[in-house]
Order: C-alpha cells, then sequence, then structure tokens
C-alpha cells in the first residue's frame, strides 16, 4: 500500500466525519446517514492501515476519530442488571466451559504433583527434617496444634475476606500473566501445589492424614478448582499468543483477554463462596462427614452450573467475550 497515495484518497472523508462528530447541533437525517457510512468506511481504513501499512502517527489520529464516531453512532449504553444476568448465566459459565479442555488437564496434573509431593515428604523423614525442626513439626502436626488452629485463629468474618482477597489476587495473576506464554503461571501453580503437598506430607507422617483432609476438602474444593480455572485460562492466554489461529494475534488477544477479565470477575464470586465455607464452615463443631458433604455439595454445584449454563450458551454461540455490540469493529482474516 503507498500510504502517502491512501491518506490523499481518504483525507477529505475524514475530515468530514471529524466535521459532523463536531456539530452541536442534532443532525439531519442526511448527516446521520452520511456519518454511519464514513465512520464505517474509516474503520475500515484503520484496520487496513493497521494490517497492511502500520504507522504511528496516523493510526494515533484515525483511532481516537473512529472511537468518537462509534460513540456517536451506537451511543453510550450503560450497565444494567440485564448485563449482570447474562453474565451469570450465559457469559461466565460459557468462558469456563470453553476453557476446559484447559483446566481440568490442568487440573488432574496439578493435583497429581502435589499427591507425589505429600507421599516423598511424607516418606522421607530427612525432607521433612529439611522442612522444620522435630519441635516444629510437632508443633505444626500434633492434636490442637497450628494446623488445626490455623483455620480458627481469627473471627470467622475476618478470616473470610482475608482468604478471599489472598485466592483472588492469586487467580486474578494467573489469568492476567498468562500472556507471557504462560510460565508465571506455571509457577504459581506450582507454589500452591507445593504448600498442599507439605501439609498433607507432613500430617500423614504423623499418622494425622484424614485430621488434613477434614481440614481441607470442605473448602479446598472449590476453592482448587477456582485456581485451576483461572490456571488453565491464562495457560490458554498465553498459547494464543503463540498460536492465534485463523485471527491475527491482535485480534485473538483481545478477544481471549476480554473473557480472561470477565473470568476473573467471575471466579472471584466463586472464591467468595470458598472463602465463606473455609471461615465458617471448616473450623465450625459440625461433624467432619457434614463439613466435606458441604464442601463436596459446593463444588457439585459449580460443576453442575458451569455444564448445564456453559454448555447451553457455547451452543448458543456465547464465548465469555462482550456482545458483539460492545467490540471493536475488525476485518476478516485470511485464513
Amino acid at each position: 500500500m503507498d500510504l502517502d497515495v491512501f491518506v490523499s484518497a481518504h483525507r477529505a472523508e475524514w475530515d468530514r466525519l471529524d466535521a459532523l462528530l463536531r456539530r452541536r447541533r442534532t443532525l439531519t437525517g442526511a448527516e446521520a446517514d452520511e456519518l454511519v457510512t464514513l465512520y464505517q468506511r474509516t474503520a475500515t481504513h484503520l484496520s487496513l492501515i493497521q494490517s497492511s501499512a502500520p504507522d504511528p502517527q496516523l493510526t494515533g489520529r484515525l483511532t481516537p476519530l473512529v472511537a468518537r464516531a462509534r460513540s456517536a453512532v451506537t451511543g453510550t449504553r450503560r450497565a444494567s442488571w440485564r448485563d449482570v444476568t447474562r453474565f451469570l448465566t450465559a457469559g461466565f459459565p460459557a468462558a469456563v466451559y470453553r476453557a476446559r479442555h484447559w483446566w481440568i488437564p490442568t487440573a488432574l496434573l496439578s493435583t497429581a504433583v502435589a499427591a507425589l509431593l505429600g507421599w516423598w515428604i511424607g516418606t522421607h523423614p530427612e525432607v521433612q527434617a529439611s522442612i522444620a525442626a522435630p519441635d516444629e513439626l510437632r508443633e505444626l502436626t500434633r492434636p490442637g496444634g497450628q494446623y488445626e488452629t490455623y483455620y480458627s485463629s481469627h473471627p470467622a468474618a475476618a478470616f473470610a475476606a482475608q482468604v478471599w482477597t489472598n485466592n483472588a489476587q492469586a487467580a486474578a495473576m494467573c489469568l492476567v500473566l498468562g500472556v507471557f506464554l504462560g510460565l508465571p503461571v506455571l509457577w504459581i501453580l506450582f507454589q500452591n501445589m507445593l504448600n498442599l503437598g507439605i501439609g498433607a506430607g507432613l500430617m500423614s507422617s504423623a499418622g494425622r492424614l484424614d485430621t488434613f483432609l477434614g481440614l481441607v476438602l470442605p473448602h479446598g474444593l472449590l476453592e482448587l478448582t477456582a485456581v485451576f480455572v483461572a490456571a488453565g485460562t491464562g495457560l490458554r492466554l498465553g498459547w494464543t499468543v503463540i498460536d492465534p489461529g485463523p485471527r491475527s494475534r491482535r485480534t485473538a488477544l483481545a478477544e481471549e483477554g476480554r473473557a480472561a477479565i470477565a473470568m476473573a470477575i467471575g471466579l472471584a464470586l466463586v472464591l467468595f463462596v470458598s472463602g465463606a465455607v473455609e471461615g465458617f464452615v471448616t473450623p465450625s463443631g459440625l461433624p467432619t462427614s457434614a463439613r466435606i458433604a458441604i464442601g463436596v455439595a459446593a463444588e457439585l454445584a459449580f460443576l453442575v452450573y458451569v455444564r448445564v449454563l456453559g454448555a447451553r450458551a457455547v451452543r448458543a454461540g456465547d464465548t465469555g467475550d462482550v456482545e458483539a455490540a460492545d467490540r471493536s469493529a475488525s476485518v476478516p482474516t485470511a485464513a
């Protein structure tokens, strides 16, 4: 593309569009039609320039022009309860369901790693000695020790809020840092599995693995599922950088990035539930079987929610991205 010829051919259209947008009076019917036509043309021009002959100065001029025209054509839309309902019943479950081929293997492999670490630590006294002194290990694992009192060491509401905040931050980091080829996500995931494996290994070596599972499972099933979903989505975002498929890399990252941001909001709600369970149910005086049953019920409810609503939304064409009216215009990409 000869950029100078292209600018000369279309500068008048861009100037006319800018003039229409600056009009303070209400546009006539003919002017409104002209505005729509010029907006569509200019959006196409911008896409062509970005893909064929990127020029920072020209892109910097046309990008805000197209954004202003788009606002004038589509109007300003405010969020409503309809958006919240759509997000909870379609957008979020669709995003989780679409990412299942990433987060389910992530969950299975991570659980296997945690179990292997727990077995290794629990069966090797020299590894345990490298973690802490014998007196400290006994204080951690004895009845009424630090592993048991951890969940009741603070007021339930404050503890639940702290847990929710920490887990939500970890999930958000997995989603955001996935763009760096997924490498930070693997590190965050390993740290979580290492902590889980250390706890399981030390309590197992003290003959109290059943107590450990009784403390972890009520909240841990849903909490770890949320972490696995975030990690799997982050890894998929990292793979998009490597292989965007038939879309341009910029378009693919924009679409998957918006879905990941929405995923962070949805997972924050899921982690709020798991944090409430960890703050109020895990340290409660309920029998172990009852506490685990509550955790299993919460986990099954989430999985059924994703399977039923997510599958239905995906069949209807929902990808977890924002609605089409809220996306930037784009031109087709050659296969």
